[in-house]
This record gives C-alpha cells, structure tokens and sequence, in this order.
C-alpha cells in the first residue's frame, strides 16, 4: 500500500497541471458543499438569535385575546386573577427552569416625561426583582430594582439606554425625576442587555418582533403599577430556560399554571407561550429547503468531477502501457495492477478533497464578511467531503483499473 502511495505521488507530480485540473472538478464540488453547509449552519444560528435573543433562552407568556397579545390600554380583562409570588414559585419550579418572573407591560404613547423630552412608543414595565436575571439584563450605571422598594413603595425607576437618551439626550439620569402619567420616579440605574445584540428588521413583524428593544423601556416596581394605571391587572410571565432545546416544554407547562388564573372556561382570552424557538425552526426549514436544493448542484459538479478524474485515469493507462506490459511480464498479477491505479485515483481525489475543504472554509468566510451571517464550519461536513471525495475516486477510477489490470502484456509491450 505505501508503494501505491508513492507512486501515486510520482504519477501526480510528473503532471502537475494535469492533475490540477483533473482536481479542479473535485475542488469546485467539495469547496461548494463546505461552504453552503456553512452557510445554512450561519444563517440558522443568526434565526435562533434573531428570535430567541443571543442565548438568553427566555419564554414571555402573555395574555392573547384570538390571534393577538392582550392591549390593556383597552381595559382589564375580565375573568382573570392576578397572580401572586406562588405563582412565580410554583412556575421556577418546571423541569429545566432557570428563573421565573411575573411583570406588567404597556406601550404607552408620550406618557413618560422629563421635562419636555418624552418616550414616544417606549414600553413601560412592572417587575419584581427577578425580571432582569430571566431576560438577561444587567445594570450598568446605579443599581436596580430591590425587594424594599417593592415592600417599600418606592417610585424608582430603571431606564434602558434607548429611553435614557430620548429623556436625557445625552445628560446623567441617575437621581433625576421622570413623570409616568403624572407620578413621578427616581432614576437609580440603567440596564443594558448582557449580550449586545442588534436585530435585522427587514419586515413589519420583524418592527413588530423587536419593537420594543428599540424603543425604549421604563422599568418600575410592580407594586407601584396600580399608581400609574390605576388598576391592578393581570401579570405576564417571563421564564428562563436552562437550555434552548427546553423552550416550548417550558412554555406550555408555564402557560397552563398561568391559564389556572382564568376562572371562567369560556373566557375569550388565554395565556400562550411565544414560541419563538418554534418559529425559529420553521425558518430554519425553510431556509434549509432551499439550500438543500443547491447542495444538489454542487453534486452535480461533483460528479462532473469524477467523470473527469475516470476520463485522466484511462489516459494515464493508455500512456503507461508498456509500463503495465513490463509489470506483468516480470510477475505483477491482475491485482497488484488494480491496486497501483485504484490507490492513484484515490490519492489524486483525497487531494481534491482536501484543497476543496480548505476553499470551502476560505469560501464561507468570505460570504459571512459579504452578508454578515455568523461562520459556523461543521467539522462533520468536512471529513464526510473528503471520505466521499476518497469514494468518488474509488467508483471512478474502478473502470480504468480494471482496464489496466487486464491488459494483455505481449501486447502492452508491443506497444513499446
């Protein structure tokens, strides 16, 4: 076998250009497989991101009334308690739960001021002081939310950075007085997200999707919400999962605890899990469809490949004739001979292989700087090319070998 390798070598190097474009077909193949398999690996974990929001691995469940998230701008739902720190405890303790946060949330248009600066579309939250930990925030400047302001009452507030600079434009919040529908809050920190992350918002869901990180946020005590809006109202849920493989179990167990609170069975409103991973997957499926579509196309130049390496290797028999002629005549069998150029024509597609996986990567690289997905090079897509470039040599280069495996040797050497 070392021999057959060697000589494989020697063959290759005594045609280098030959055998660079006999090559080229394997190269262009597997260096498309690399990279498409690259790409649809990027692009998915860019939709995982996208919608589950950089490995955070939250679940929101909210009140929906049909198809859509309850506004309670249009008033309290009937029918519905609101949940107490039971409810939280009883919802941290699903399998695979990490934390477990109830809060209030509304879109409130130009009711958040300081001094003549308002939060135009911002979003205004009540939360506990688990809130943060479940949708992976982290406080900057100040501090956050403690359990005495709860007890305590206290009007203190929390800012995100987009709603700190539409109310400060650019001054320091902290200690500053913002008035929420007339009440008014102490500043003490700014949040930001613990993993930075920028969405793609190229349709209305999308804006509809991430909206509210781009807005802006106020986050107050939730025992201070009945001061603002006047009522108490049911809460969502937010849960953090351990893994993002547990996301949908965790909703739905969430959602039902929470549907507990709805005390009438013909009720038009419901608590469903956002299933973002879920959706997530579905693009994911699609997006896969379609690039399955041209992992074909690069087979085919594979194959395109192969014919070329078969057609090279006939040729390579044709000119060594005399050398087969000679073999034979001192005692090489049908065998030996098969051998010599089946291992040549695997050497000469592994090389293939191999320089195509090297483009490949080059390759995705390359598409990742040009459309700003994520490089994810499976490991796995790369050997499986090389071990099929190895086959693809063996299937095409079968016939040749056998060929020349069956030359009679009078006549091989006859053609001295």
């Amino acid at each position: 076998m070392n021999e057959n390798i060697r000589l494989s070598f020697r063959g290759i190097l005594s045609h280098k250009m030959r055998s660079f474009l006999t090559m080229l077909g394997i190269i262009i193949g597997i260096a498309a497989i690399i990279a498409i398999v690259s790409t649809i690996k990027g692009t998915n974990q860019q939709i995982q991101q996208n919608l589950i929001g950089s490995g955070v691995n939250s679940v929101n469940v909210r009140i929906t009334q049909g198809d859509y998230e309850y506004d309670f701008s249009a008033g309290i739902p009937v029918n519905i308690q609101t949940s107490d720190e039971s409810t939280r405890t009883e919802l941290s303790k699903i399998d695979g739960t990490e934390d477990a946060s109830l809060f209030h949330k509304r879109q409130d248009y130009n009711g958040a001021y300081h001094l003549n600066n308002s939060l135009s579309g911002g979003y205004v939250y009540g939360i506990d002081t688990h809130y943060f930990n479940c949708t992976g925030y982290t406080i900057m400047k100040g501090r956050g939310i403690s359990e005495e302001d709860r007890i305590n009452y206290r009007r203190v507030a929390v800012l995100d950075e987009n709603s700190s600079q539409q109310l400060f434009q650019g001054e320091e919040p902290l200690g500053k007085t913002i008035e929420i529908h007339g009440v008014p809050f102490t500043v003490v920190g700014i949040a930001v997200k613990s993993v930075e992350f920028e969405p793609s918002i190229k349709t209305m869901a999308d804006y509809n999707t991430y909206s509210q990180s781009t807005s802006g946020s106020i986050y107050i005590p939730d025992r201070q919400w009945p001061s603002v809006y006047e009522y108490d109202e049911p809460q969502s849920a937010v849960i953090r999962s351990k893994n993002t493989e547990s996301m949908t179990a965790i909703g739905k167990a969430a959602a039902a605890i929470m549907n507990t609170k709805i005390s009438s069975t013909t009720s038009q409103y419901k608590y469903e899990a956002q299933d973002l991973l879920e959706q997530a997957k579905q693009i994911q499926q699609l997006s896969q469809s379609t690039n399955t579509m041209l992992l074909w196309i690069a087979a085919i130049s594979l194959l395109v490949g192969g014919i070329g390496v078969m057609n090279i290797m006939l040729v390579s028999v044709t000119e060594r004739t005399s050398e087969i002629g000679l073999k034979k005549a001192i005692g090489a069998n049908k065998s030996t001979i098969l051998h010599q150029f089946l291992t040549e024509a695997v050497v000469l597609t592994s090389i293939g292989g191999i320089l195509g996986v090297i483009v490949g990567i080059i390759l995705a690289y390359v598409i990742s700087m040009l459309n700003g997905t994520p490089v994810a090079i499976s490991v796995e897509a790369s050997i499986f090319a090389v071990l099929f470039s190895m086959l693809i040599g063996i299937v095409f280069g079968i016939l040749p070998s056998y060929k020349a495996a069956n030359l009679d040797p009078i006549e091989a050497l006859r053609r001295e």
